[in-house]
């Protein structure tokens, strides 16, 4: 059992899912407002320099959604810049445990990581947006 320090978007359908495979393997969480947390060059890049530049970014984030932001044609220093201004963009949940770091939730990753129990979901990624699409009323963004 691993006390578990998520960061997450509030009301994330995704992030709602994720906590509570964590929870019924039996780990505790501290969560944490990806969004408002108080974020240095020098505490995100703790999660994310182990990372190509490209898989930083929360691939359902509007901007990047839309193609405003390629992250693959992004440098690691105007990464940086453009997710400490707009967390929207950070790709979640990050989690730390103990000292170590994880960024995004591919159950796979976090059944090795931490351990995810006997019912865990087979490898997948279990991140991204777990709402029907915003017209539907999907995820609110931080302004809705």
């Amino acid at each position: 059992m691993a006390h578990i320090v998520f960061y997450e978007k509030p009301g994330c359908g995704g992030n709602a899912r994720q906590k509570a495979l964590l929870r019924g393997a039996r780990h505790t969480l501290e969560t944490r407002d990806l969004l408002a947390w108080p974020w240095t060059a020098a505490t995100l890049l703790e999660f994310l320099s182990p990372l190509p530049v490209a898989q930083w970014f929360n691939r359902a984030a509007p901007r990047v959604k839309s193609g405003e932001l390629v992250p693959e044609q992004l440098d690691a220093d105007t990464a940086l810049a453009l997710l400490l201004a707009e967390p929207l963009l950070i790709r979640r949940p990050l989690m730390q445990w103990g000292d170590s770091r994880l960024v995004g939730f591919d159950t796979q990753q976090v059944h090795d990581w931490v351990g995810l129990g006997a019912h865990a979901p087979a490898p997948a990624a279990l991140e991204g947006c777990a709402a029907a699409p915003r017209a539907a009323g999907g995820c609110r963004t931080p302004s809705s």
